[in-house]
């Protein structure tokens, strides 16, 4: 709720805000001013890794804005900053551009999920995060965890789509025994599926909003999972920044859903062993089983692949 001092809570939330340099980060400025929080002078980001190391307890909401940081630095930054965030359950927000996507996501490892990310962020979206942060509290749960429960029962709930769609088909038009045991016979494990035949799916979901405009058959978590099966079928690796594309919504929130769906094991991220300023997710071995038996009972139903 807002107040004459800006939202609740923030006013008694202290940001520590890491730039380029002392006079940067002027959105994150005017964000955390109009939540009411109080703000020191900038950290120039070059100093940032000894700084944040020294943070008393409880710690600040640590902000990180890297627009204009060169790769190596912001890595290294990243990298304590979310080292801080997982071991001491301090908040942290940290907005990068598309170009730093993976580098960022490299960086964070297994932090990644705690870490508020921003891409590109707007003025509305710097507010959020930041009031999020504030009214989280020093150590809090973060506000997720129950969306978190109920997007981990969806790899479950994935596996038996296949069960379901046999159990159904199988029973229309059909009262016999015999008929009624096979409809809750498990789908089959596998079925013939291509790369080429998934893109297509993508390419057909996208083909809608020519027509009915941007906005209105928005599914990330969908989109991600084809984007990411078909790469699989290919044999090919995806980065972390591709998939946001893949997303067709704006990069913040495709970094959100990764997190989510990485949350409910059927995404993996990994850094690139090559290069670590870059990353890569995978379906993980259940989500691979339960896309490929879904594909079966689709076929075996006689229902299209959408």
């Amino acid at each position: 709720m807002a107040t004459p001092f800006g939202f609740a809570g923030g006013r008694m939330t202290a940001f520590v805000l890491v730039t380029m340099d002392a006079v940067g980060g002027a959105a994150a400025q005017e964000a955390i001013a109009l939540i009411g929080g109080e703000l020191d002078t900038p950290i120039a980001l070059q100093q940032a890794t000894t700084v944040l190391a020294t943070l008393p307890e409880p710690a600040p909401v640590m902000v990180l804005d890297l627009d204009g940081a060169p790769d190596e630095v912001a890595h290294d930054v990243v990298a304590v900053a979310g080292m801080l965030a997982q071991a001491r359950a301090w908040r942290c927000v940290v907005a990068m551009s598309v170009a730093q996507i993976d580098l960022v996501i490299a960086a964070l490892g297994d932090a990644a999920d705690e870490v508020q990310l921003l891409c590109a962020p707007s003025p509305a979206e710097w507010i959020g995060a930041l009031a999020i942060a504030a009214a989280r509290g020093p150590g809090a749960v973060r506000a997720a965890d129950e969306e978190r429960e109920r997007l981990a029962r969806l790899s479950a709930e994935v596996a038996r789509i296949a069960e379901m769609l046999t159990r159904f088909t199988e029973r229309e038009g059909s009262d016999r025994a015999e008929d009624r045991r096979r409809a809750f016979a498990p789908a089959p494990a596998s079925a013939d599926i291509t790369a080429g035949a998934v893109r297509d799916v993508l390419r057909a979901r996208r083909l809608r909003d020519r027509f009915f405009g941007d906005g209105l058959f928005e599914d990330p978590a969908w989109d991600m999972l084809l984007d990411l099966f078909a790469a699989q079928l290919e044999g090919a690796r995806v980065s972390v920044s591709s998939l946001c594309i893949a997303a067709a919504v704006a990069p913040t929130t495709a970094l959100r859903w990764i997190g989510k769906l990485t949350a409910a094991r059927l995404l993996d991220r990994a850094p690139d062993p090559e290069d670590r300023r870059r990353a890569f997710v995978a379906l993980t071995d259940e989500a691979r089983g339960a896309m490929h038996r879904y594909v079966a009972a689709l076929a075996e139903a006689r229902l299209p692949f959408v």
